[in-house]
């Protein structure tokens, strides 16, 4: 050291401190803490997201569900309205009140425009109540339906059964001028020719002139204020007296059958009769699986002249317990309908995390035909629905 400098010593960093810092065994607790960490965030995320797609199922389940009961119920419920009294008044009259101006119409034969039956129904294969069917699994068809149940377009799905309906749209239109003759023509308002066609996908085809004595079905042309029907004589009515009318007659087919999408979807159809039968189908509600009906028979076997209605509807059938006849033996046994048994088997459009039932007493079922699990699970949600309607138009004293 020199004189007048400084003494300086260099500093050297003991053992003990040189060591200090994270060990790799505190890294792997940390990596360990962290995986733990991240997996219980993943596995809260995953149940989130299937708890979230089995709700949205739910939802979308229920909401398909209720539309199409409202549809089917709308529609049975119309069921035999004739204008300002029902079918069941003119055929209890047994004046021939009732006139079907249609060529190709044989009562009870199954055709399209047969409006002397009001409501019919034909049963799928294996589905009266007691009977099982498997989801997933080729379901059987209606058997021996007539041509106009067979040719339905888009093709009917198997399993399900089908309902027709027939009735006089709820809003008529006054007539203000009758030219009878041959071929009838009818006078309106444009007012009264917009309702007509309002609501329907196509011009419509099918009309019927009534008042509370009678009531004419027929094929017809509109052309602005002017109705033609077609070989029909109207010289039994009395026009511009505010109780002729003229309604659009409508003859409708529910079913089930598959759509356009990729995959294909079950759902509920709707297909309209024109002047010549059932046209395509329209696609009202997705995700509807299986279609069932039971209907209600009024006490009285052979509704006529001597025996009205009792308006007790004392026993419940499946449609091949009212009647499979293709001839008009089928008439009256039909005409005894009074209520029916709506019941539905709903699915979720996507994949909703749904497990199978656990158990045979949980797997759902439709007025007494049950679903049985799929031999592979498609992770959908199924619900049933059923609803009891009753045919305002059909009940003794309308």
């Amino acid at each position: 050291v020199h004189a007048g400098q400084p003494s300086m010593s260099k500093y050297i960093p003991s053992r003990k401190q040189a060591a200090a810092g994270i060990s790799l065994i505190e890294v792997m607790v940390s990596l360990v803490i962290g995986l733990i960490l991240m997996l219980g965030v993943i596995q809260i995320f995953s149940a989130s997201r299937t708890a979230s797609r089995l709700s949205e199922g739910v939802a979308r389940t229920q909401e398909n569900a209720r539309f199409a009961l409202d549809f089917l119920e709308r529609d049975i419920r119309m069921a035999g309205h004739m204008g300002c009294v029902n079918d069941q008044a003119h055929i209890v009259r047994a004046d021939d009140a009732i006139r079907i101006n249609l060529t190709g119409v044989t009562p009870g034969a199954g055709s399209a425009l047969d409006f002397n039956i009001p409501i019919q129904g034909y049963d799928a294969a294996n589905t009266a109540p007691g009977n099982s069917l498997q989801l997933g699994a080729n379901w059987a068809g209606v058997a021996n339906a007539p041509a106009s149940i067979s040719g339905l377009s888009p093709a009917p799905r198997g399993g399900s059964d089908i309902i027709v309906l027939r009735y006089l749209a709820p809003e008529g239109a006054p007539v203000l001028a009758i030219a009878a003759g041959t071929n009838s023509t009818l006078t309106i308002s444009s007012a009264a020719a917009a309702r007509l066609t309002a609501g329907v996908p196509s011009t419509p085809s099918l009309f019927a002139v009534g008042d509370c004595s009678g009531v004419d079905i027929f094929a017809g042309t509109l052309a602005g204020t002017t109705l033609t029907a077609t070989n029909t004589d109207l010289s039994r009515y009395a026009a511009n007296n505010a109780v002729t009318m003229v309604y659009r007659a409508e003859a409708v087919a529910y079913y089930v059958a598959n759509n356009g999408a990729t995959p294909a979807q079950p759902s509920l159809y709707r297909a309209r009769a024109n002047s010549t039968g059932f046209q395509s189908g329209e696609e009202l509600v997705e995700g509807i699986e299986n279609l069932q009906f039971l209907y209600g028979l009024d006490n009285t076997t052979n509704i006529g002249l001597l025996q009205p209605p009792s308006g007790r509807i004392t026993a419940q059938q499946p449609a091949a317990q009212v009647s499979t006849a293709v001839t008009a033996a089928a008439v009256g046994p039909w005409r005894r309908v009074g209520l029916v048994q709506v019941g539905i088997l709903a699915r979720s459009p996507q994949p909703a995390a749904a497990a199978q039932a656990a158990a045979a007493t949980n797997e759902p079922g439709v007025l007494g035909v049950r679903f049985t699990n799929a031999a592979a699970n498609d992770s959908r949600y199924r619900a049933s629905y059923e609803v009891s309607v009753a045919l305002r138009n059909r009940l003794f004293g309308n």
